[in-house]
């Protein structure tokens, strides 16, 4: 009876045809929004791929032209600024490693990577790419300090697998030049407290054709660096710690900057302790043996004695295959000297015992044979026999 109530407008959307309807009418609206945002998403993709397109892009032949720019009338054989202003040239050096140390020879190898930087105003160029990364094919076109190892005998460069160089140029003109190193150093060893013997072994480089009115050298903050030492091939030596200097040197040419790196090098005596040291006291010791064999048992005494003092011979003669022939006496050589001593005077001390024991033996012999032929008297010379 209550249904005759109801508008009339509301009446369609109770039947079950009517509920479909707006399933449907609300599905269509859903699909509408979701249409939508997807259009909003891609608008925004295309904005972002606008900016990136709008992007500026560095490729290989715009590269290519700022280095056909850079070389085009340039002379490599003339240093930046040349007649206007000193070519300053910051250093730095990586160690990798030290070692061996020869001191028969008085050298030691260092394996380095050595880099120099300086500023050429004919490099200077306007990109957005800050800095140029080159490699060693560059090298050889542009301007390159003259630097050598003023007491290197033997200096190696790595070319395995390509020439271990590194070039970089930046916008500013600033250049920077490294290259891997192996390099046979002189060292000159004052051996006067080996084996307790500590030693600064140097490594000098200077400009080879231009005075310091023309390059200047300069260390930077972090001049020198180095690998962990426990790797090094030192053996006898312990890396205490390193120290650089600026030094000027003055020649009939000009007045040449001289950089040095000084690495504190100090000599491990375990080597020695054992090969040497010990051998020598068990030797003297030895020696000492002969004072409590008897003094009638000649050949033990004597071949024992014999036998320490060759011994300490040939100790003393391996002791110095390991260093060079110098002139001036060692500490291992005052050591050996004493040790040799001790033992030969063992030897002459029982060759003096048995020389004054024997001398006093044949005394006594002759007065007891004395004291036991009879006595002759004048009385009997007459008397026939």
């Amino acid at each position: 009876m209550d249904s005759w109530r109801r508008p009339s407008f509301l009446w369609p959307l109770c039947s079950p045809c009517s509920r479909g309807r707006l399933l449907l009418l609300l599905l269509i609206v859903r699909l509408g929004n979701c249409a939508d945002k997807a259009d909003d998403e891609d608008d925004e993709d295309l904005t972002v791929n606008k900016t990136w397109v709008l992007a500026p892009k560095i490729h290989g032949g715009d590269v290519t032209h700022i280095l056909d720019s850079l070389l085009q009338g340039y002379d490599s054989k003339l240093r930046p600024d040349i007649g206007v202003r000193t070519t300053v040239i910051e250093t730095d050096v990586y160690v990798n490693s030290i070692g061996p140390v020869d001191p028969i020879n008085m050298e030691y190898t260092i394996d380095i990577i050595f880099a120099q930087t300086w500023y050429d105003s004919r490099l200077k160029f306007n990109s957005s790419m800050k800095v140029l990364m080159l490699n060693s094919n560059m090298v050889g076109k542009i301007w390159i300090p003259d630097t050598f190892f003023r007491n290197s005998r033997k200096s190696d460069a790595h070319w395995i697998t390509t020439p271990n160089r590194l070039l970089r140029i930046w916008s500013d003109g600033r250049v920077l030049y490294t290259l891997r190193l192996t390099i046979n150093a002189e060292c000159y060893l004052q051996l006067h407290n080996f084996p307790m013997d500590e030693h600064s072994c140097p490594l000098e480089f200077s400009s080879y054709a231009y005075p310091r009115n023309e390059i200047e050298y300069k260390w930077k903050k972090t001049s020198v660096e180095v690998a962990d030492p426990k790797y090094w091939r030192l053996y006898q030596f312990a890396f205490v710690g390193l120290r650089n200097t600026t030094e000027i040197s003055h020649t009939l040419s000009g007045d040449y900057i001289i950089m040095t790196i000084f690495f504190d090098l100090s000599r491990r005596m375990g080597y020695f302790t054992i090969q040497t040291y010990i051998p020598c006291i068990l030797t003297v010791v030895l020696s000492w043996v002969s004072f409590w064999i008897n003094k009638d048992a000649v050949p033990a005494r004597t071949s024992l004695g014999i036998t320490t003092v060759l011994t300490m011979t040939t100790l003393s003669t391996i002791a110095r295959k390991s260093l060079p022939k110098v002139s001036y006496v060692t500490a291992m050589d005052l050591f050996v000297s004493v040790c040799f001593i001790f033992v030969f005077a063992a030897l002459m001390e029982y060759g003096t015992l048995h020389y004054f024991t024997s001398n006093k033996k044949g005394n006594k012999e002759k007065e007891k044979s004395s004291k036991h032929k009879p006595a002759v008297s004048l009385s009997n010379l007459g008397k026939p026999a």
